[in-house]
Order: C-alpha cells, then structure tokens, then sequence
C-alpha cells in the first residue's frame, strides 16, 4: 500500500461505493458502479500473479456486460413503466444485472476464475467490498419471487460446486456465493440485519484471507506439509468453523437471525436448504482442517516456517472473540 497509483485507486473504489448508494437517480448509481468498475481494474493488473492480467480482463468484460444491461433496464424503466407486467420484467432485468456484478448464481461463472487470479488483499475486496453497492441498489427495487430463486440457487450451487475444490480461493469464492444466498435473505428482512451479517462476514473473511496471506497458501495440499505452530492451526480451526456458522462461534449469530426470521414468517423449505446446504459447506471445511491436524507428522526440515510478526497476536486474540461468540448469541435473547 505504500504505492501512490494504489493509494489512488483504492480511494476512489470506496468513494465510487459511497456515490452509488447515495445517488438519488438510477443514472447516478449506474455512474458510481462504473466508477467503481475502473478503480478495481488496476488495483487487480498491479499484482505480481502471472494470471492477473487475465482475471483483470475477464472482470472487466463481465462488469461491463452488466453495467450495459443495468443502462438498457434503468432507460426501459423511464419509457416504459406504466404496465404491471413491463414492470416485473423491467425489476428481473435490473436484478439479474445486479446480481451478475455480485457473482451471484446463475451468472457466477466468471466469479471463482477471477478471484483464481488476485492476490488474497483483492480477494477480500471482492468478497466482500464489492458486493455493497449492487445489494444496496438491489434493494431499491425487488422482485421478491425472482430473489426466492436465487437464493436457492446461490446457496446449493456455493455448497456443491465447493466439494471438489483444490484451490483455496476457489473454495473461498464459493463460500462467497454461499453466504451470497444468506445476504440476500437478509436484505428482505432488514437492511439493517443485512449490514451486521456483511460486518460479521467480512470479519471471518479478513481472518482467513489474512491468515492465508501470511502463510502464503493457495492449495489445500501445501497445508498438509506445512509445518504451522499449533496456534496458528487452533485460529485456522475455529475461522474455518466459525465461517461455516457452527453453532459455539460467532459467525452462527447472523445465521441464527435469519433463520429466526424466515420460520417467523413460515418459509420452511427455504430455511430447510439454507440448514442443510451449511452442513455440506461445514463437511469440506472440516476436511482441509481435519488434513492439516492429521497430516502433523509429516515434518520436512527445509519447509519450517518461523513467524516472527506480531500481526498474528491479532489474529488469534480476533479468533477467540470468534471463539465467544456463544456469549453474544446469549445476548440476543435477553
């Protein structure tokens, strides 16, 4: 971060958000997303990864795909919104274009190759920065049938296409899409629900993502040899854990709410798939966790890794907030 262009770049990213979602005009918004558009592009072909001008490329074919079907659907809307059911195809086409720029399903192909080619910083910003502008604007103008579908389709498609995932960012992108389906549940009920569920997401998000860097990981198999301090594989555990939303850890708190929500308002089968699609995504978390303690014995000399950084007191004093998350839980009650 001591470079200036990144510096540059990095501001005017956040700015673009606040531009978004605080225009008063779709074409204000549209505006702050292309913005926001041209300041991640370089902060992405600025990494020393040999596929980062690739991910760069494609990130930027599939937003602008997106911005021109948000454009069409915003001038559609100004022309033609006086039949009902102009209108409901006018609010699925401003949707899907929304959600494509999230990486949601059925357009979140682009989503797992882009974020094989960024660097763990950029990956994060994706994650989780990135997704503020489209779902703020998303909930300016639902389509509640269209949402239901895709946050079934988000939530299956998250867990399952996580299973035979090598790559750890890869499996991070589809906890991302995952936990997408989650998020929009959330903006349904409250914005305010909806915040505290990005806040308590991009806090495990920043611990794994942090943790990864730190390591320098990006495989599942170069936890099986590495040769970690048990500390550091104790946070990993339970920022594995906790993201998955066990019930001890904090990362279940903003699960809970929804799932309270959604039963309140009799959505059964809904809460059925989001409980049941976590528990696939809690098995193959499980199994990197599970190798990495098993895998102990096999010790190589010349990989043994020394951190002298006191960043990681922070990452295992965060870990055990995450730990106490049960006492939070708690607190919702009363």
């Amino acid at each position: 971060m001591n470079n200036s262009n990144k510096m540059f770049f990095f501001f005017f990213l956040i700015f673009s958000t606040l531009i978004s979602i605080s225009s008063n005009s779709w074409f204000g918004c549209w505006i702050g997303l292309e913005i926001n558009l041209l300041s991640f592009i370089p902060l992405i072909s600025n990494s020393n990864n040999l596929f980062s001008s690739e991910a760069s490329l494609k990130y930027f074919l599939t937003q602008s795909i997106a911005s021109v079907n948000f454009l069409f659907s915003i001038i559609l809307k100004m022309i033609l919104f006086k039949t009902f059911e102009m209108n409901n195809f006018i609010s699925i086409m401003i949707n899907s274009s929304l959600l494509m720029k999230m990486g949601s399903t059925p357009f979140h192909f682009w989503f797992p190759n882009i974020i094989e080619g960024l660097s763990w910083f950029n990956c994060f910003i994706l994650m989780t920065w990135q997704k503020i502008s489209p779902m703020i604007l998303l909930s300016y103008y639902i389509n509640k049938n269209f949402l239901f579908i895709m946050m079934i389709l988000n939530t299956i498609i998250g867990s399952i296409g996580g299973l035979n995932q090598t790559s750890l960012r890869k499996l991070m992108a589809f906890s991302s899409i995952n936990n997408l389906g989650w998020m929009l549940a959330s903006i349904l009920i409250s914005e305010n629900l909806w915040m505290f569920y990005l806040i308590m997401y991009s806090f495990l998000i920043s611990m794994m993502c942090f943790s990864f860097y730190m390591l320098n990981l990006f495989f599942i198999n170069q936890m099986f040899i590495i040769n970690m301090n048990s500390m550091i594989k104790i946070s990993l555990f339970i920022n594995f854990l906790s993201l998955g939303g066990l019930p001890p850890f904090i990362g279940f708190f903003p699960k809970w709410i929804v799932i309270n929500f959604l039963i309140m308002n009799k959505i059964f089968l809904l809460t059925f798939i989001f409980i049941f699609m976590s528990l696939i995504m809690l098995f193959f978390y499980i199994r990197i966790i599970y190798s990495t303690f098993m895998f102990n014995y096999f010790k190589l000399k010349w990989i043994k890794i020394y951190i002298n950084n006191n960043l990681f007191y922070f990452i295992n004093f965060f870990s055990l907030i995450s730990f106490m998350g049960m006492i939070f839980n708690t607190f919702y009650f009363f």
